[in-house]
């Protein structure tokens, strides 16, 4: 099980890879899209952006963010200080490396149950982005999902028998 948990969180990271890669060639295209309109603007010529490229961006941004968190968890890429305990006995640090997970998965999973409630009131409310006119609620859906891997990262964690010095 924590090998297909693993699996997915790679899965997720780069996907969110492929979301920043398109956040990028749009911002890219829409930044060279102002510098043309300005070389060419004495010319009597005018060159645009693209319309809607910050709704884009904030949408896509919103659930990219997140997809990374699994992968870190399940690299154990976040930042651990070992100061005070790296001279503590095995079963010390066994012990607060599982709480951690635990309240990591807890913290995680109650940001997802949140985010589930943003999701709902958007789709209730029928919000959408100002410029493009898209839906919001389904942006929901990648974060919600990524919050809830990193929980079920940090589960498989705490049940295998993974480092923790």
């Amino acid at each position: 099980m924590h090998a297909l948990i693993s699996r997915l969180a790679d899965a997720f990271a780069m996907l969110g890879g492929v979301i920043l890669a398109a956040i990028v060639l749009v911002t890219t295209t829409n930044t060279g899209a102002f510098i043309l309109d300005r070389i060419v603007a004495p010319l009597g010529r005018d060159v645009a952006g693209l319309p809607g490229y910050e709704d884009f961006v904030k949408l896509a941004i919103s659930g990219a963010a997140l997809m990374f968190f699994p992968y870190c968890q399940a690299s154990r890429g976040h930042v651990a200080v070992d100061l005070f305990v790296s001279n503590a006995p095995q079963r010390v640090r066994w012990a607060l490396d599982r709480a951690w997970l635990l309240l990591t998965a807890a913290v995680a999973l109650f940001l997802a149950w949140w985010m589930g409630q943003g999701l709902l009131e958007a789709k209730g409310d029928a919000a959408e982005a100002g410029v493009l006119g898209w839906p919001i609620w389904p942006f929901y859906i990648p974060g919600i999902a990524s919050l809830v891997l990193w929980a079920l990262t940090c589960l498989s964690q705490m049940i295998g028998d993974h480092n923790y010095a």
